[in-house]
């Protein structure tokens, strides 16, 4: 008699039983005595959302500091379950949970928590973001007067900006960066963080209301005119000057398209 060897489970089945405990142990998987392996598939299980929730704990410091460990492990083992990773580098999953944990209603009564994920979600992309050149301040300057407003300054990889309602950039720096400090957050403060890393080490700072409209505009490919008259919106005494300086110290632009818009 020919031992035929046991069926490989599907895929799908496979990852899906990986995440749900309720679901059985995939077709296939047994042991030498030709049995469903419930025991060491149910340790396998443990062991991948382990090593999940340890990556999201990783990646997002900070929620976990303001949740509590326990907390922070039983929202994730409900993240997993909802938004299984799709990429095997554990450093690009949990791009959904600021979108999870905005909408989880047992924590409707902290909704900063939703803006501290996303600062820690673009640190993170920043940090990964390509090695790119920085636009120097010298390369804009060579740029003629009457050509100034219709020029479009390319973004760098790892640049972005989020804005929050709330002191987003106080409370990471108190639960991530700086937990030893003492002092207290105002929660009725808003900050806007720009992201930028034109070296080795990620860079973040607040930035007011014009410097940040300028950066979202120039970010999003808008020309240098465009970008200004929406700074202007936002904060009438905007110093131009001054904003576009903070934003070119960053290195949060690549290049100049040499585009007209």
């Amino acid at each position: 008699m020919v031992d035929h060897p046991s069926p490989v489970p599907g895929r799908k089945a496979f990852a899906a039983a990986l995440l749900a405990p309720d679901l059985p142990v995939p077709e296939g998987v047994v042991g030498r005595d030709g049995r469903p392996a419930g025991k060491r598939f149910a340790v396998y299980r443990n062991n991948v959302v382990v090593s999940l929730t340890e990556s999201l704990k990783a990646t997002y410091p900070a929620v976990t500091a303001l949740l509590g460990e326990e907390y922070f492990s039983a929202l994730a083992r409900l993240y997993i379950n909802a938004h299984p990773p799709q990429s095997p580098i554990l450093s690009r999953y949990g791009a959904e949970l600021s979108e999870f944990v905005a909408t989880f209603a047992p924590l409707a009564a902290y909704p900063y928590l939703a803006d501290v994920a996303r600062f820690e979600w673009a640190w993170l992309q920043s940090y990964h973001a390509a090695d790119a050149p920085v636009l120097a301040a010298a390369d804009l300057a060579a740029v003629p007067p009457e050509a100034l407003a219709g020029t479009i300054l390319t973004a760098h990889p790892a640049a972005s900006v989020l804005v929050s309602a709330f002191p987003v950039f106080d409370l990471v720096i108190a639960n991530r960066f700086e937990p030893e400090a003492s002092g207290s957050v105002d929660l009725s403060e808003s900050q806007t963080v720009l992201f930028s890393r034109p070296d080795i080490d990620v860079m973040f700072r607040v930035i007011p209301a014009g410097t940040a409209a300028l950066a979202a505009a120039l970010l999003d490919g808008q020309a240098l005119g465009n970008a200004a008259e929406q700074a202007f919106e936002a904060d009438p005494a905007f110093d131009f000057s001054q904003g576009l300086s903070v934003l070119l110290a960053a290195g949060i632009f690549g290049g100049l398209d040499g585009r007209a818009a």
